[in-house]
């Protein structure tokens, strides 16, 4: 691709693999900021390097260790959602392709977890799994042959332990105390990991549903 048809939130495999890119800084090189789907992890390049893809209804794919499909029904509350036909209103702050949870839903619409508003016409719906007769998208395979990495890495990904696997920029909500707290993961050293607002635990301690709830939308946007 050419760098000016490089926008941010599309769609684009790199190194055979599907990213989300989350900026663009003509200014650098490495002008094409993207993070990997599949773990969450960031990468700079080119833009001759990244070849988009329009995510449609039945395509399957990896999101942080997990494997969805995407459907096209309305959304219920604690569905995950792909933005997929954004069309914001002028004080609206989301873009294309981000992922979000839905926290209320109604006829005309739903609300997520960071507060947007959105028509049932922009998103669709990320269905746990993936589905028969689905489309896996997680990498390109110009030979159709079978992506081995993938289906080993989705059988890791349902193991109960693997749920949750904190990295730098996560965001984890606190779950044992009545006050609302949610903070970012800023720094991993073994297996202690530090939060904003002082917090420090281990991993095994972030890790406990009972305590800590991961907020699956935490990548830049």
């Amino acid at each position: 691709m050419n760098l000016f048809q490089i926008r941010k939130g599309q769609l684009v495999y790199h190194n055979n693999e599907l990213h989300r890119i989350y900026a663009v800084k003509q200014m650098y090189k490495q002008s094409v900021h993207a993070i990997r789907l599949r773990d969450l992890e960031q990468v700079l390049t080119t833009a001759p390097s990244v070849e988009k893809y329009k995510p449609k209804e039945g395509d399957s794919f990896i999101f942080h260790r997990k494997p969805y499909t995407l459907v096209k029904r309305q959304a219920v509350e604690g569905d995950s959602i792909l933005i997929h036909n954004p069309k914001p209103d002028p004080l609206d702050t989301y873009s294309l392709h981000e992922i979000d949870v839905v926290e209320e839903a109604d006829e005309k619409g739903i609300s997520t977890s960071r507060s947007f508003g959105l028509r049932h016409n922009e998103y669709l719906v990320m269905a746990p799994g993936r589905a028969e007769g689905s489309r896996p998208i997680d990498r390109k395979q110009p030979d159709g042959t079978e992506d081995t990495d993938v289906a080993e890495d989705e059988h890791h990904f349902e193991h109960p332990e693997g749920d949750v696997f904190p990295k730098v920029g996560s965001i984890y909500r606190k779950k044992d105390t009545k006050e609302f707290i949610e903070t970012m993961v800023i720094a991993i050293e073994g297996q202690r990991v530090y939060l904003g607002g002082g917090y420090k635990v281990t991993q095994k301690e972030i890790m406990d549903k009972d305590r800590w709830e991961y907020v699956p939308n935490s990548f830049p946007q």
